[in-house]
Order: structure tokens, then C-alpha cells, then sequence
């Protein structure tokens, strides 16, 4: 369906526009016994997926492209040249843990899911979940790597992409609306706090030693991250992708590189960006990428593919009970569910704004582990397809 508004500046102009109401609106007395339950990054996300479900903005847009392209680089650099790398030091083995163990849930769970519902998919079926697996661990690059490695049917692509579409957006959306209540799910985890709350500390003592924003440095700021973020691009643009065919892609060679500049930069006195906000110019990109994440799901959409989405629903289910388990034995928060489980389903792209919604200051972890996610990406989709050509009756 045609949406009303297509133009890419009108689009993005409602984007901003949702984005001004919502934290206008969580400024307001009468708007706090709802923003304590569903707090501003959720509005964030729903908002434009109901106005693309009922027609108003499109769920495929060039400014979507865009702004995956440029202004998440843009708000990667500024998030990490400005972290106090050593305070998130301490978190990198649970982080890595959980990591694994989202991608150990995705696997055991599309097995599972293959054997429950055999019956009921259509021919072919394993190398559909094949894909969708590599989807939901490497990415759509790695989903199209499986798709050609397999020779698969061409019809199974279409009812995949939707599954894929709606599942991994609808899953996206309720990780950052169950951020709301990650304080009961911590108390039920057993979750020690310890470990984020020291970070927490550390980089409110960073806050604090902020220098007043000049207008000049402001706009150094802007000038440099949008120059570093086309520069990468173009940079990955001209190497090499990785695979035969396309498994890391240029997207995702630029928050690579991105993310790796911004953290080696860190740790010189290129730092000092964070007394002048750099940080905050970095959320106020990721904030902006809320609403178009948003936006590109379209609950219309789960008429066209309905025989994948019960085992794409038990994946989900198996891969949130593993990650639940690993998270209660190591006694983590809920924050390394979150992450760990977006870091394979959304990647890169998603796996920042995961992380925002729980510890605005952690969403350069979620980059981290989302790029980390592609490279199990390469890896463990063959091995289910393997073990699914085996299982197929």
C-alpha cells in the first residue's frame, strides 16, 4: 500500500516531530504515571509502527537507507570516542558470555522449531529456517549468502523476508519496552548490580567535569563525526566484502571501522569531546534512529506469510529461554538479555538502541557485541543447515 506521506524529508520531518512530542510529552506533570511504566524510547519505537501500520509513513524509504548509513556511524563515533573505555572493561566477559549464548538459542531453537512444525511447512522448508537463521544471527546479508549457498526454492524468500520483518522488529520493540521494568526482572534474575552500577558511577563523575558547550565547538563536533562517518563509508565501499557470496558487507565494515577509531581515540586526549557533549550529539543521532527503526515495521505485513511464523515465534521463545538461564546462573541483569539477544536478531544496526533503552550510556556496548554477532554469523548458520538437511524428512 502507497502510505500517505512518501516524500523522504516529510518522513523525516514526522520522525523528528515524534521525536520532540514524545520527550515534550515526558516533561509534563500529567505524563509521568505513564512515562514511569512505558517510558520515552518506547513511545520512540511504537509510534511510527503504528503510523506505518495505518498507512501514514512508508515502511521502506530511501531515508531509512540513509540514515543506517551515515547517521548511525555518526552517533557510534561520537558514543565511543567520548566512553571511559576502562570503566566498561569490567563487563566485557559477561558481555561476550550472553553474546554467546544468544546465538546458541537462535540455533537450538530453529532445530526445535523444525522438528515441531515440519508437518505443517510447506517443501523445502529447513533451507526457509536456514535463512532465516542466518538473518537472525549474521544479518540480511548473511540471509542472502544462505539463500544462494543453498540454491534455495525463490518462493520460500518472500514469506521469509516478511517472517523476518515482522518477528525481528516485533522482538526489538518488546526488549525495549520490557527495559521499563528490567528493575523486577533484575530482583527475579538474581541480577548483581555491582559491576553497572561502578560503571554508572564512573561515567556520572565523567558528566560532572563538563565544560560549558560553545556554538564552535558544537559544530567541530558535527563537522568531524559526519566527515569520519562518510570517510569510513567510502572506505568500506572500496574493500573487499567479505565471502562468496556477500556475508560482512560494507554497512557493516563502516561501524567496524567506526567503532574501532572511536575507541582507540579514547584512550587519547581526544577524550576531552565528552566535556563538550559528544555524547549527547551521539544520543541525539540514536534517538533520531528509534522512530526510523520504528517506522519500517508494518504489522500489515503478517498476512503474507503466515506458515513461518509459529516456528519463528518458538526460535524466539527457545532463544529467550537460553539466554533467561545463562543470565540466572551468572546472575546478570537484565540489560545483558536485552543486549545479548539483539546483538544476533537486529546486529549492529539495533543492538545500540537495545542497549539505550536499558543504560543509555552502555549503547556503545550494544555496537560492540552487534558487530561481534556478525562474525558468529558466519559460522553458526551453516551449522544449523547442516543439521536441519539431515532432519528433513
Amino acid at each position: 500500500m502507497t502510505a500517505l506521506i512518501e516524500d523522504e524529508m516529510s518522513v523525516f520531518a514526522v520522525l523528528c516531530a515524534v521525536a520532540a512530542a514524545v520527550f515534550l510529552a515526558a516533561r509534563q506533570e500529567w505524563s509521568r504515571p505513564v512515562m514511569r511504566y512505558v517510558p520515552p524510547v518506547v513511545w520512540l519505537y511504537f509510534i511510527p509502527m503504528m503510523l506505518t501500520s495505518v498507512g501514514v509513513t512508508p515502511s521502506q524509504s530511501p531515508l531509512y537507507s540513509w540514515l543506517a548509513k551515515y547517521l548511525l556511524p555518526f552517533s557510534l563515533f561520537l558514543l565511543t570516542v567520548s566512553i571511559n573505555l576502562r570503566a566498561l572493561a569490567s563487563i566485557g566477559r559477561p558481555a561476550a558470555l550472553m553474546l554467546l549464548a544468544g546465538t546458541l538459542g537462535v540455533s537450538l531453537g530453529v532445530i526445535a522449531a523444525f522438528i515441531a512444525t515440519e508437518a505443517i511447512l510447506p517443501a523445502n522448508s529447513w533451507q526457509g529456517l536456514s535463512m532465516l537463521t542466518a538473518s537472525w544471527i549474521g544479518g540480511s546479508a548473511n540471509m542472502l549468502a544462505m539463500q544462494q549457498n543453498l540454491e534455495a526454492d525463490p518462493s520460500l524468500f518472500g514469506p521469509v523476508i516478511v517472517t523476518d520483518t515482522i518477528i525481528s522488529y516485533g522482538w526489538l520493540g518488546a526488549v525495549i519496552f520490557a527495559g521499563s521494568y528490567q528493575l523486577a526482572f533484575d530482583r527475579w534474575l538474581g541480577g548483581r548490580q555491582e559491576t553497572l552500577a561502578a560503571v554508572d558511577r564512573t561515567l556520572a563523575a565523567d558528566d560532572g567535569a563538563r565544560k560549558p558547550v560553545r556554538f564552535e565547538d558544537v559544530m567541530l563536533l558535527i563537522a568531524a563525526a559526519f566527515a569520519i562517518a562518510i570517510v569510513a563509508r567510502s572506505i568500506a565501499d572500496a574493500l573487499p566484502p567479505l565471502g562468496d557470496p556477500v556475508i560482512i558487507s560494507a554497512s557493516t565494515w563502516t561501524v567496524v571501522m567506526v567503532v574501532t577509531l572511536g575507541l582507540g581515540l579514547s584512550m587519547t586526549r581526544l577524550s576531552k569531546a565528552r566535556d563538550f557533549g559528544a555524547s549527547d550529539f551521539g544520543y541525539v543521532g540514536l534517538y533520531l534512529l528509534f522512530p526510523a527503526v520504528g517506522a519500517q515495521a508494518d504489522l500489515r505485513a503478517i498476512t503474507q506469510a503466515p506458515q513461518f511464523l509459529i516456528p519463528g515465534l518458538m526460535m524466539i521463545v527457545v532463544h529467550l529461554g537460553v539466554l533467561t538461564l545463562a543470565a540466572r546462573l551468572m546472575r546478570l541483569p537484565s540489560f545483558f538479555i536485552a543486549v545479548g539477544s539483539i546483538a544476533n536478531i537486529g546486529g549492529a544496526a539495533s543492538a545500540p538502541i537495545a542497549a539505550a533503552a536499558y543504560r543509555p550510556a552502555l549503547a556503545p556496548v550494544g555496537a560492540l557485541m552487534g558487530v561481534a554477532g556478525y562474525i558468529l554469523g558466519i559460522y553458526a548458520p551453516v551449522l544449523v543447515s547442516a543439521v536441519l538437511s539431515l532432519l528433513a524428512k
